[in-house]
């Protein structure tokens, strides 16, 4: 086999969906000091730190059959950041449960608002991967609140264009929180809201 340290990341991917442990290993020299400095940014812990990107490239290994990454950095990064907001929503918890003499109580608003936070710093990671065009729909009919006439006038394309961004942007978020393990926490959040 080539030298892995001049595969590309995609070859890389592939070949640890193969089980190759040699091309996983390179993916952890690639990343691990830089994904460790991102844990450290967000928790200013070094013990958390060293925890949270054990536990991210663990979670790449046992997920490398089903994973489908176009961009690796980027999935890593994000991957930490939603690992360490995760590791201070169960602290949060911990703590809540802990002062209240360990009685069982309904899941708190703070720590639905925290895992609406989380699920939002995620999709938004994922917006920015997007194709421009179809970042620009989504962002104008998503955060502005556009309907689909304005957004097809202001960026010059039809409503038919428009729908069709709107609908390839939804398909790349579904996918990617599947991808992640998130579509279930997403799911619960929007029914949170709609019905209670």
């Amino acid at each position: 086999m080539a030298n892995y340290a001049d595969l590309t990341e995609s070859s890389l991917l592939n070949l640890i969906r193969e089980d190759d442990h040699e091309a996983f290993s390179q993916i952890y020299k690639l990343y691990w000091k830089r994904l460790l400095m991102i844990a450290w940014n967000h928790s200013k812990d070094e013990a958390v730190a060293k925890d949270i990107v054990h536990e991210v490239f663990l979670s790449l290994w046992e997920r490398r059959a089903c994973l489908e990454i176009r961009d690796l950095g980027a999935f890593l990064a994000t991957s930490i950041k939603f690992a360490v907001f995760k590791y201070y929503q169960q602290e949060s918890r911990r703590a809540e449960l802990a002062r209240q003499n360990y009685q069982v109580s309904d899941v708190s608003d703070d720590e639905e608002k925290l895992d609406a936070l989380f699920l939002r710093e995620f999709i938004n990671g994922i917006v920015e991967e997007m194709p421009e065009r179809c970042r620009l729909v989504f962002r104008y009919s998503r955060n502005e609140g556009m309907k689909n006439a304005e957004i097809a006038e202001k960026i010059s394309i039809t409503e038919k264009g428009v729908q069709a961004n709107l609908t390839r942007a939804l398909k790349i978020i579904r996918h990617e929180l599947k991808n992640a393990g998130l579509l279930g926490i997403s799911l619960y959040l929007i029914l949170r809201t709609l019905f209670f």
